[in-house]
């Protein structure tokens, strides 16, 4: 049997858009003579479509769309679609997720999905019913195809030996995996481990793109009955994958790179490229501070939307060293993005004399520092406005957890570009991005990180070493671990509480941070929800 799977890029509510873009890739693979054509879970009405569901009206016309599609693919080879389904089987939610097989110009049948996702980035539960009814299976060129919708395949609801068990001599899987560093190698061992176990060829079209914080890598594969990868489509970017399962050994396998480096670094490019021209933007700006994160956030700008599209802003007040302007402008230099130089200090004196009378016999402290922050944010979003570009924050995940930003200074923007990417990460990345040419200078990767909001300030007087900071965090926030759990495994007690309470008086902040282009398994955002005005289960003084 051979199969042509569509790894598209769809844009969320965009219906007639998804609709042409489907129907373009089963045009063009139509001319390989495919028995069966497979899009992505959801692919009609973009992923995940969130509350849109809740509108009656947007689910009605995704209907419509739906029919249309059908009917210019009329002439087409079978192609099953995602979708969102009517659910006419009683109480419940009223939606489905589900899937649609077009043939002959018509809806032919449809498949709901019955193991919703559990995962905090798609809610399902918020607007799907779990389907009831036996596992659905197709005869499509005298073929029996078992088909499947996301994590279906390999736990839970209509699973892969159920499927088997119906009389299924292939499945096929609609999927919609976000991207989450580490996990590809994962998902083919589930797969090939699925394959091999019921003695079934399997083949999985997923989606790619960047929506919202979340980006899908695509990598749509197939596997024979022995568990062996015989097709796997381009990571990143859209491909259509065509691959005969009757033929063993692998045909079509794209070459990857599964270094965490690579793997981050090429996530943060697409879904960059993606939020900003989805929101309807061409052009980006940054903050150029000579620092590491800055400097990391322009390198992705530039790769994602064209260096002439970006604009790196350099606003230095008089703590800003010299070395740090030089270091802003080589990265633009190296980047060959646009640059301009607006100083602060006319800005800072303004402030300090509205502010004089009534702060008068007070020290300063991070009020003023914070103000700088402030200022910068100003300055930036006028340009944006000015421009019509989006403004890109620089802050990373370190720095969000434990709220080392000033809430509407360093936080401003409508994108956290490396908002899930730990100061440790950033620096691997930027190491990784060295290795052909000098992108980074050497200097911004050996200095001190600082704010420079004050003479010789560092993060380290206020920040445990970030390679400590980076560990805590990571047990804390990835796995879930108590302070008991960390101080056990041999961190010091003080810092651990320290750091965690940081990480819990910063949670108002979080809340009000620009989305981040998610990278872990546990961002901040859908995969993190915790209360804001409360207090720790545990004792903070315990050791």
């Amino acid at each position: 049997m051979k199969l042509a799977l569509l790894q598209v890029n769809t844009v969320v509510g965009d219906l007639t858009g998804n609709a042409g873009r489907i129907a373009a890739g089963a045009e063009e693979a139509a001319r390989s003579r495919p028995d069966l054509i497979l899009a992505p879970e959801l692919s009609l009405t973009g992923c995940p479509p969130r509350d849109l569901l809740l509108g009656r009206g947007f689910v009605e016309r995704s209907l419509e769309v739906l029919e249309d599609l059908a009917a210019d693919l009329e002439d087409a080879p079978p192609v099953i679609v995602g979708f969102a389904a009517q659910d006419r089987a009683g109480p419940g939610r009223p939606l489905l997720n589900a899937a649609a097989l077009l043939r002959d110009g018509a809806v032919r049948e449809t498949f709901g999905k019955t193991h919703l996702s559990p995962s905090g980035a798609f809610d399902e539960g918020r607007y799907f019913e779990p389907a009831a009814g036996a596992p659905r299976v197709l005869s499509i060129d005298g073929k029996r195809v078992g088909v499947s919708i996301g994590e279906e395949i390999w736990c839970g609801g209509r699973s892969a030996g159920e499927l088997v068990s119906a009389g299924a001599e292939v499945i096929v899987n609609l999927s919609a995996s976000p991207f989450a560093v580490g996990r590809q190698g994962l998902r083919e061992e589930a797969l090939s481990c699925t394959a091999r176990d019921h003695q079934i060829p399997i083949a999985i079209a997923n989606l790619v793109g960047g929506n919202d914080d979340l980006v899908f890598d695509g990598r749509s594969s197939a596997f024979s009955a022995d568990g062996t990868l015989i097709a796997r489509g381009a990571a990143f970017a859209e491909d259509i994958v065509t691959v005969d399962l009757g033929r063993p050994g692998p045909q079509a396998v794209a070459p990857d790179d599964l270094t965490p480096e690579s793997e981050i670094w090429r996530a943060l490019v697409l879904g960059t490229r993606d939020y900003v021209r989805k929101s309807g933007f061409e052009t980006a700006l940054l903050g150029l501070s000579g620092g590491i994160d800055s400097s990391l956030v322009a390198a992705v700008a530039a790769r994602a939307l064209r260096p002439e599209n970006v604009l790196g802003v350099l606003l230095p007040s008089p703590y800003t060293s010299p070395e740090s302007i030089e270091d802003a402008r080589e990265v633009a230099e190296n980047l060959g993005i646009r640059t301009c130089c607006l100083p602060i200090a006319p800005a800072m004196e303004a402030f300090d004399g509205i502010l004089t009378g009534i702060f008068a016999g007070l020290p300063r402290d991070t009020t003023e520092e914070n103000l700088q922050a402030r200022i910068r944010a100003v300055v930036l979003m006028a340009l944006a406005n000015k421009f019509g570009s989006m403004l890109l924050s620089t802050g990373n995940k370190s720095e969000a957890a434990v709220g080392y930003s000033t809430l509407y200074g360093d936080m401003a923007g409508g994108l956290a570009v490396i908002g899930d990417v730990s100061k440790g990460m950033v620096y691997r990345i930027s190491r990784w991005l060295n290795r052909e040419r000098t992108t980074i200078p050497d200097r911004v990767l050996e200095k001190p990180p600082s704010a420079e909001l004050r003479p010789g300030q560092t993060d380290q007087e206020i920040l445990p070493p970030y390679d400590l900071l980076d560990a805590i965090l990571h047990r804390h926030i990835d796995c879930f671990e108590s302070p008991g759990d960390i101080i056990a495994a041999g961190y010091p007690a003080e810092t651990v509480h320290r750091v965690l309470r940081m990480v819990r008086l910063a949670e108002f902040k979080r809340r009000q941070a620009a989305p981040g282009i998610r990278v872990t398994g546990r961002a901040f955002g859908a995969d993190w929800r915790m209360p804001i005005a409360a207090r720790p289960w545990w004792r903070e003084n315990d050791s």
